[in-house]
């Protein structure tokens, strides 16, 4: 049975209209970088219950990324919450989406649709990455520039890391210094691969994908044409995977 405490709302930001973070004090259980917990609210008949992922790593405060789903359950719930507030929290985390299972190699890709860069922040925040891979590359897909959320973090925890990139795609405008379009357009015709400088290989590449199960579906095809597989404890490949909603 999963085990709830309360937790209260200790600050709030609105990327977007859609778009916003809470930072909760709760008391939860130690975690792995990249791992997701629950949110819930307790109606007077049902507890509705939704699994995000950390955006903090472990031992700060606990922070989320979430997305206003009007017709949802609980986002619109979330979404209305101020300062002082309370809602529940699953204490334990799940999830194997974290650099404990990634097998070993040079370059490591974090790929991700709109609220699904969260773990990866959690994760270059968290540290080890910068010790187990000699490149990291974060690629953050999302329809407009408001939507790259964490981008300033990203630039402030990176600063000192001459082999880390940064490469945004905004589809529906033009930004500066982002790339157009879709992700897995650029993978299959090696445009992403030019802007970073590194090659989607089995022998160097790790690649994450986290986001809407459409781009990881669309992503895994794209790195199969490159000969990179979905690992698996039984066996080992070069893919692993979350998919959002």
């Amino acid at each position: 049975m999963a085990d709830w405490i309360t937790g209260r709302v200790k600050a709030r930001k609105q990327w977007s209209d859609t778009l916003f973070s809470l930072v909760v004090n709760a008391d939860v259980e130690p975690f792995k970088a990249g791992q997701f917990t629950k949110l819930a609210w307790h109606g007077e008949d049902k507890k509705v219950a939704r699994a995000y992922s950390y955006v903090n790593p472990p031992g700060q405060d606990c922070e989320f990324y979430l997305v206003t789903i009007p017709e949802g359950q609980l986002t619109p719930y979330l979404a209305g919450l101020n300062v002082g507030d309370e809602l529940l929290v699953q204490r334990t985390a799940a999830g194997f989406l974290t650099l404990d299972e990634v097998p070993p190699g040079r370059d490591l890709w974090l790929m991700a649709t709109g609220t699904g860069v969260g773990p990866f922040v959690s994760m270059l925040a968290e540290g080890s990455c910068w010790r187990q891979f000699d490149n990291i590359v974060l690629v953050h897909g999302v329809r407009l520039d408001a939507e790259l959320g964490y981008r300033e973090q990203i630039a402030e925890l990176t600063q000192d890391q001459p082999r880390f990139h940064y490469v945004p795609f905004v589809s529906r405008e033009t930004v500066a210094g982002a790339e157009p379009g879709r992700i897995t357009h650029a993978i299959a015709t090696g445009r992403l691969e030019q802007r970073v400088g590194l090659m989607l290989t089995p022998e160097h590449s790790r690649v994450l994908l986290c986001g809407n199960p459409q781009m990881v579906r669309d992503t895994v095809t794209e790195l199969k044409h490159k000969g990179l597989e979905k690992h698996l404890r039984r066996k080992p490949g070069q893919v692993l995977m979350e998919n959002y909603w």
